[in-house]
Formats: structure tokens, sequence, C-alpha cells
């Protein structure tokens, strides 16, 4: 297990002094199996009243009041991890669910609800067709059509950084041929769900350490990958961003439907909307 340091500061200047609404704030890291949380630290300036409570999905969310009009406001979230997931997983798949097409179980099928549903229209079937084209035959081995649509996301769109706000849609990637670690990440959902598959989008950091250290893409800010439920393996990971599967390198926070509802720090203020000035953010993940 590798101990880190996850440091996500966000700063939103104004020109004049505003009154600042709540602010929702997914930061702190999802505890599982794989990452154990030992220490979490938020500081908000200025003085806010900060309340926890779990999402849906279980995430942690942090909700901030304030009282005082600022010009500044400064989100800074520290937390140590230690992350233990393996570099190369082995997946003991059911027997029903090694090759595809397979049938969820009723009760699995329930509870997956909305998550196996496509959550963006399509109405040529132009993503529908394009993740058809990955299945081999009438049956194909699972996996191989997951690692292979992960793969395909990434060989026929190319990388772009992007810190403003907003995803494109599944078509307008397609159409692109260009888009950021959220745009990959649900591209690639979105395709697993035309086929039948459970999905979810995650939104956390990547750890850029290792043996392919300076080659990931996405490290130094938040990052966007994808988890598919699969029986019998559960829920296994997959970063389309870097053709990779397994979150050996990720460091997930929040698990979502959509990716609208990853977002780390939402507000607003009551104010011009000239009064907004800029906004800052930084991430970093270190050894601890």
């Amino acid at each position: 297990m590798v101990t880190l340091m996850v440091r996500h500061k966000t700063i939103y200047r104004y020109r004049i002094p505003v009154m600042l609404g709540p602010h929702r704030l997914m930061l702190r890291p999802r505890e599982s199996r794989d990452l154990r949380l030992i220490s979490s630290t938020l500081i908000v300036t200025p003085e806010a009243t900060v309340n926890w409570a779990q999402d849906v999905a279980g995430n942690a969310v942090a909700t901030a009041t304030f009282q005082a009009m600022t010009d500044r406001l400064v989100i800074d979230s520290t937390a140590t991890i230690g992350l233990g997931a393996a570099a190369w997983p082995v997946f003991d798949i059911a027997a029903r669910a090694i090759s595809y097409p397979f049938t969820y179980a009723d009760d699995d099928w329930i509870d997956l609800g909305a998550l196996a549903i496509p959550q963006y229209a399509d109405p040529e079937g132009r993503l529908a067709a394009w993740a058809r084209g990955f299945v081999g035959g009438g049956t194909t081995d699972t996996l191989s059509l997951l690692r292979d649509l992960s793969a395909g996301v990434s060989s026929q769109v190319a990388y772009q950084s992007r810190d403003d706000e907003g995803t494109q849609s599944p078509i307008e990637t397609l159409a692109r041929r260009i888009g950021s670690c959220r745009d990959f990440a649900v591209l690639f959902v979105e395709a697993a769900r035309c086929l039948g598959f459970g999905a979810r989008i995650v939104s956390g950091y990547l750890c850029d350490q290792g043996q392919n250290a300076g080659e990931t893409r996405g490290a130094g800010t938040t990052h966007a990958w994808a988890e598919i439920y699969v029986p019998g393996a559960g829920w296994i990971t997959f970063d389309p961003t870097n053709r990779s599967m397994g979150g050996y390198n990720l460091i997930p926070v929040a698990v979502t439907r959509h990716i609208r509802q990853a977002i780390p720090v939402a507000g607003s203020f009551v104010g011009s909307s000239a009064a907004f000035l800029d906004m800052q953010v930084s991430v970093e993940v270190t050894a601890a």
C-alpha cells in the first residue's frame, strides 16, 4: 500500500464584495477496500458553517454556508490516503457473464436501474451503432469487449485538457474527435450502456507515479473515469483516457450516474454578474 497526500485548492476572486450562497463540495476521497482515508481536512475562507452528509450513492458531500460578504473565496482540501489497489488485477467474473451478451440477475437489474440506461439522446442511433462495432460475432469475451471499447475511445478521440465548465455529449465527442477526460468517460459509459451494461462515472484524482509516470494524461487536475458492473467481479474500473483497467493509480471521490453530479465545487453568489473576476484550481498528488 502506498501513502499519498492529495491537496485540492480552489480560489474564486470577485471585483467587489459579494454575498455567497451555499456551496456544495465533493472533495473527500471515497473509502473502500483499496483506499484507506488516514486524514482529511477542509479549510474554507471566509469562515463558513460546514455540514457533512452522504448522497444517494454514498459519496461524502459537504455544504458550506456563509454569513459575511467577501471578495475572495478559498476552498482548501487536504487528504492523506493509503492506496492499495493491484496494478494487474484479476477479475473473478461469474461463469454466466464471461461471454457477452449475458443477462443480469433480476435483483441486479433492479438495483442498477438508471445506471444501465443511456442518459443522452441518440436519435439516429449513431452511438449505439458505434458501440456495437466492438462486438465480435454472436458472442464475445466480456472483458475483452470492455477493454476494446475503452481503447476505442482513446484511439478514435484525441485528448485535450479543458478547464472550462461543461461536458460534451457522446455524439459531440464522436463528431469532434477531440475531448477531455470527462468527455472520454462519458462516451465510454454511454456506449457501455448502449450494450446493456450497468455503468457509472467516477471523479477524483490521478496519481502520476510508477512505471508510467509522466506518460499518463489527466494528472495535475481532477480526473474522470468509469466503472462497469460485471457479475462476480463487481465494479471494474476503466480509464479510457489512459487505456488502463483497474484503479492502482486512481483516487475516487465520487461515483455518479451523470457527470453533472460529480462537480467538485458548486455554488452561487448574490451580486452583479460582472463582479466575478476569476477562478484558480490547483491539484497536487504527492507521496506522503
